[in-house]
């Protein structure tokens, strides 16, 4: 049976009344929970400067680069996202987000319109999956083709 390791990370401290777990790695995978711009989105509605959709993405993405940096790797052993968004309008100003973050080698992700996330002014929230065996710099493209 494999050990799951619980990821401790300063930069994404896990609450003392959560319920969850920011992320565990399991031998060469790394799971995580999903991340939110919280609270630097709350921070800045109370200084009147709503995060936009592109700023919160960003502010996701720094946060499952340090929970997988934590377990031993780097952002492109992220294989795969799941991206939650409160106004599906947002996608283009994530995909650019995403685009910035990863450069070329983006993972898998799936995008999914929520109606409501858990505090008012967040948009989006993304979970994840890392190999730490995996770099997709290093990728290759299957063919078909004969």
């Amino acid at each position: 049976m494999a050990i799951a390791e619980k990821i401790q990370c300063p930069q994404v401290p896990d609450l003392p009344t959560a319920s969850w777990t920011n992320a565990y790695r399991v031998g060469q995978e790394v799971v995580v929970s999903g991340m939110t711009g919280h609270p630097a989105t709350r921070e800045a509605s109370q200084r009147g400067e709503p995060l936009g959709a592109y700023d919160q993405a960003m502010v996701v993405l720094k946060k499952l680069e340090a929970l997988v940096t934590a377990a031993g790797g780097h952002k492109h052993n992220l294989t795969k996202t799941v991206v939650y968004l409160t106004d599906i309008a947002d996608k283009d100003d994530v995909g650019r987000a995403r685009r910035d973050f990863f450069g070329a080698h983006t993972p898998c992700s799936t995008l999914v319109a929520v109606k409501a996330l858990v505090f008012p002014e967040l948009r989006v929230e993304i979970d994840a999956w890392a190999r730490l065996d995996v770099d997709l710099r290093e990728s290759v493209t299957l063919s078909t083709e004969s």
